[in-house]
């Protein structure tokens, strides 16, 4: 029995299975969670904000980056993340599910309603307050790789179509986070840094157009546009995402062969089971000592709560049955009303987005909250509930498919 267990757990069955990016996630949050509130807090602390220093100084030239090693991970490490979103979106878009348009009406529609419903909710406890109305994007964002891992805990029962139709809206979703960042979330602009980027997408364009497929050429071009876009004032991780998208679909010399999923492969395992659960690691860690029921009803935490469990369920699902109802889209095969609404209320663990928005949202400012506080309470209501609901849904599914007729 106990060898069957080890088996069934072991790392080489964690690291090829669908619930393993998610279930990492779930490690390396409670481990953040634990170590923030025992002895080693102090060390946890001065751990991520360990400063760390690169530059290059050449005569009167000097280029510097000093950063904290949490501003490293999130702007560095997270890049990775980025590009494989990029990579994701082309390849669904050009030759996937999102190629066909009558197949993304509805979980662009879910993801419209799955991103304004809970800013709005966000801005109604908030309204008042001009610091904490900033975070108003952090409920808006759904973390895929924790939805589909604890999606994948309930087996071979959960129909193929709500996997297709979760990881659909969630693309949506994304680009919607993407043009939220580069659009509320950006410091004071630096026209030469910004220019040296625009320079990069032309030279990137270029390669494109010409069928350079070697990787090393795109990646070094890249980094320099991280670099600039890094002291430009817009997010340094959309460098990720522009790269992505100039990454050749298919070989022109080997037509079989797909560069971006070449890169999609190979970045796979390292975003899942490195740069996700780092991240989460150095975010996550929220010490519970000072916290009571005031820093839980205060109006940030509350709202990122109320929006991520309430409102990314009714966002979602409501738009979703009205769109289905005026027959402007149809519901996918095999999926059903209550399947729907499990899987939207699933999508209320923002986790990892909703920890990198508050992280842009409020980074440097002196508040009384912490809008971690609200990403963790929401994300576990949506996770309990949601598998919850979607258990008992497939049962009677499952029970109903077994009766003879």
């Amino acid at each position: 029995m106990n060898k069957k267990i080890l088996e069934k757990f072991s790392l080489d069955k964690l690291l090829h299975s669908e619930s393993g990016p998610g279930i990492l996630l779930i490690i390396a949050t409670a481990l953040a969670l634990i170590v923030a509130n025992s002895p080693l807090s102090e060390a946890y602390e001065w751990f991520i904000n360990l400063n760390l220093q690169l530059g290059v100084e050449e005569g009167d030239f000097l280029f510097e980056i000093d950063k904290p090693l949490l501003l490293w991970i999130n702007d560095g490490l997270m890049v990775f993340f980025f590009l494989l979103v990029g990579l994701e979106l082309k390849r669904e878009l050009l030759v996937g599910d999102l190629s066909e348009p009558k197949k993304i009406i509805l979980p662009a529609i879910g993801a419209i309603g799955g991103m304004f419903i809970p800013a709005l909710i966000y801005w109604y406890f908030n309204k008042e307050d001009p610091t904490a109305i900033s975070g108003w994007a952090i409920p808006a964002a759904t973390d895929i790789a924790f939805a589909l891992g604890l999606l994948s805990l309930l087996g071979s029962r959960v129909p193929k179509s709500l996997k297709i139709f979760l990881t659909s809206l969630a693309i949506f979703d994304d680009i919607g986070a993407i043009v939220i960042i580069a659009i509320f979330y950006t410091e004071k602009i630096s026209i030469v840094s910004l220019a040296i980027s625009g320079v990069c997408i032309l030279v990137l364009w270029i390669f494109n157009r010409r069928g350079v497929e070697e990787r090393s050429m795109y990646i070094f071009v890249g980094t320099v546009m991280w670099l600039a876009l890094l002291k430009s004032g817009v997010h340094a991780t959309l460098s990720g995402v522009i790269l992505a998208m100039f990454i050749p679909m298919h070989s022109r010399e080997n037509p079989g062969r797909s560069p971006v999923k070449e890169m999609e492969h190979d970045l796979h395992a390292m975003v899942a089971f490195f740069c996700l659960p780092i991240f989460a690691f150095a975010n996550a860690g929220l010490n519970l000592s000072g916290v009571g029921v005031e820093q839980v009803f205060h109006s940030v935490p509350l709202g990122i709560t109320a929006g991520l469990f309430i409102g990314k369920q009714i966002g979602i699902f409501f738009l979703c049955w009205l769109s289905i109802k005026l027959k402007m889209a149809e519901l996918p095969t095999g999926m059903n009303m209550g399947t729907l609404y499990g899987g939207a209320i699933l999508c209320g663990v923002g986790f990892t987005m909703s920890l990198f928005i508050g992280g842009l949202a409020f980074d440097s400012m002196d508040k009384a909250f912490d809008e971690r506080l609200g990403i963790l309470l929401g994300s576990l209501l949506s996770a309990i509930v949601g598998l919850g609901f979607l258990a008992y849904n497939l049962k009677e599914k499952t029970q109903a498919m077994a009766v003879p007729k």
